[in-house]
């Protein structure tokens, strides 16, 4: 099995792990990025993102292709498509094990992001890609003249809901409360869509179908009474849960399993840092995640340069 060492390490290739990996390399440290896919993560299944200033093609597919030819521009070492077998963030040097290699480095910076919560009722495993998705940029074209149910009241579910428009005849939005947390302005796009109709104060107990998607029972929150709900899909937002299978444990976590980290982005343990959604944030959104990774980085440099200054002893 081959051998690698790096200065620095990033866990993830999403915006946080490349914006990291660009300040890491221009801090003159030998710096490598390790995914478990492609880079690019989540925007890379998005068809648009208009938030991101100064950006204004929309296109955040093209946006991640930048951000990966900024990170080759300065050398930046990269291993994707790797089956992760073990993480030790405790040793020294920090371990990675793949089934490709044996990776060392002094520091790590952990951007794994996250991915969509279950819904955690029946009928949502046996049904995921026969009904039920988390992506609609992905199967959005699937459900032409269907009828589908997004689950959410935040940007994501509201914005995914009104690009689904573009393909279903009929859309419910579900939300467990009288109001939705979304912006405003992706908010007034919702009511303004005539194909757009609002269940409040609801959750979603139970899909089910045949070999397919056929209902969903929704279930008013305030009065307890349920009924069935014709629909073809089922596209779950209600958040979403940090991906830290093989990191759980070796760093302070939050409640949700998010990452503590101080304002440098240091966790827990020394010369370990975590960045974008990864970590406990106000904010999971493109642009903090690269301001994530850009901070994180620079202090992950100035940890090494520290090493350097402290005399070693036989």
């Amino acid at each position: 099995m081959k051998e690698f060492s790096f200065d620095t390490i990033i866990l993830g290739g999403g915006p946080a792990g490349m914006s990291a990996a660009i300040y890491a390399s221009r801090g003159a440290v030998s710096t490598a990025i390790i995914d478990t896919s492609m880079l690019g993560g989540q925007p890379s299944n998005y068809l648009e993102l208009e938030n991101y200033p100064g950006y204004l093609q929309n296109d955040a597919f093209g946006l991640m292709e930048k951000f990966e030819e900024h990170a080759d521009k300065f050398g930046v070492e990269k291993f994707t498509m790797q089956e992760i077998e073990s993480v030790d963030l405790i040793s020294t040097p920090k371990v990675i094990i793949t089934k490709e290699g044996v990776f060392k480095a002094k520091t790590v910076i952990i951007a794994t992001g996250a991915h969509a919560k279950k819904l955690g009722v029946p009928g949502e495993l046996e049904f995921a890609g026969r009904g039920v998705s988390y992506c609609a940029v992905c199967d959005g074209a699937f459900y032409k003249d269907k009828v589908v149910a997004v689950v959410g009241g935040g940007n994501a579910a509201v914005e995914e809901a009104v690009y689904l428009t573009k393909f279903a005849s009929k859309i419910y939005i579900i939300h467990r409360r009288s109001e939705l947390r979304a912006e405003k302005i992706v908010q007034e796009r919702a009511f303004k869509n005539e194909k757009i109709e609002f269940i409040w104060d609801s959750a979603i107990k139970e899909i089910a179908g045949d070999n397919l998607v056929h209902t969903a029972v929704v279930e008013n929150l305030k009065t307890g009474e349920a009924s069935k709900l014709a629909v073809d899909g089922v596209f779950p937002y209600i958040g979403f849960t940090p991906n830290i299978t093989n990191i759980n444990g070796q760093v302070k976590q939050d409640a949700g399993g998010f990452i503590a980290t101080d304002e440098t982005m240091q966790t827990s343990v020394p010369g370990v840092f975590a960045v974008g959604d990864v970590r406990t944030t106000p904010l999971r959104q493109v642009i903090t995640a690269t301001s994530d990774g850009a901070v994180g980085a620079v202090y992950a440099v100035r940890y090494l340069e520290a090493l350097h200054d402290v005399p070693q002893t036989v």
